[in-house]
């Protein structure tokens, strides 16, 4: 195998991949509560509040790595769907404690129990080493891009100077 056909084979295997499991997932979060009429990021949202106690909408940006925009867009569908509530009406929304309501604790276990499920399925024949090693990779690899966007955008800021 020459030189530019392994790169171009690892850049279409691994773009593939990539895009191929984020499909996957978000088929996955759709069609496992479609009943509910949630979208990908909504699912995304309640499984956060479920899972801990009192976060913000800030917790939640870091969590999902939505941004500030959609998962505000997300708390109000949730909030006027009935799902939670804003603890307190006095702090700024953003730095305030969201709490689910009972109908979205429920949904919210029923997304924990798929979310358990289909993890379990996905790792099948991987041993708890493979796992930590295939984490420890994508992170590896997520925090290469950053830095290339972020190199990337340093040197066109130089130029426009």
């Amino acid at each position: 195998m020459t030189g530019e056909t392994g790169m171009q084979d690892r850049f279409e295997t691994f773009t593939s991949l990539i895009a191929k499991i984020g499909r996957n997932i978000r088929r996955i979060k759709n069609s496992a509560l479609a009943s509910y009429n949630l979208r990908s990021q909504h699912i995304s949202v309640l499984y956060y509040l479920f899972s801990g106690e009192n976060l913000t909408a800030t917790d939640l940006c870091d969590r999902t790595k939505e941004d500030k925009s959609t998962i505000s867009r997300a708390l109000d569908c949730l909030e006027s769907r009935g799902y939670l509530v804003c603890e307190s009406r006095t702090a700024k929304r953003y730095k305030s404690p969201l709490v689910l309501t009972d109908k979205g604790r429920d949904v919210g276990r029923k997304i924990s129990d798929t979310v358990n499920r289909v993890l379990d399925e996905a790792g099948a024949g991987l041993t708890e080493e493979d796992r930590a090693i295939l984490y420890r990779s994508l992170s590896t690899v997520s925090e290469n891009l950053e830095k290339i966007i972020q190199t990337e955008r340093t040197v066109k800021e130089e130029k426009s100077e």
